[in-house]
């Protein structure tokens, strides 16, 4: 009698674990497509993002050279670093494919298209970058945004009361 082969594991994805995200991000713009990236740190930064010492706040990514850079993500210098501790507000390279690079920089063209991170997190050992292709709201997109969030919590409010 043959017995049947166990049938293959299937390889576990890694967890993600968000590390600091971007909530202005979506207030502010339309985010249309997002993409993973990597990102170049040096020692004392690895240790810092692990921490949770990252802020997005007001950073984008600027393409020079046909390399993508972050500018103005903060990383606080790390509380064990020493002299050779890492400067937090510096330029960070992103680790995108060259395809990847020319698709977002032909993108950005357009105007009013840009691209912001959205979240740093860990993705198994390696720490990565949600990149958003984004194009910024006018104000009365803003303030219809805010009135759609305000009438869906008013619903909610009502059923869950057992209002409605």
């Amino acid at each position: 009698m043959a017995t049947k082969p166990a049938p293959a594991a299937k390889p576990k994805e890694p967890v993600k674990r968000v590390l600091a995200s971007n909530r202005r991000a979506t207030h502010d713009y339309h985010v249309l497509e997002t993409e993973e990236a990597g990102i170049a740190l040096s020692g004392t930064e690895v240790k810092a993002v692990r921490t949770g010492k990252v802020q997005l706040k007001d950073s984008f990514v600027e393409f020079r050279d046909g390399q993508a850079w972050l500018v103005g993500a903060h990383i606080s210098p790390y509380s064990h670093g020493n002299r050779e501790n890492h400067l937090p507000d510096r330029d960070r390279r992103l680790l995108l494919k060259r395809r990847q690079i020319e698709r977002f920089f032909g993108r950005t063209l357009n105007k009013g298209m840009t691209v912001i991170p959205l979240e740093v997190y860990l993705k198994g050992n390696w720490i990565k970058l949600e990149l958003a292709l984004a194009q910024g709201k006018k104000l009365y997109d803003k303030r219809q945004a805010e009135k759609e969030r305000e009438l869906d919590r008013e619903v909610e409010a009502a059923v869950k009361g057992g209002r409605w």
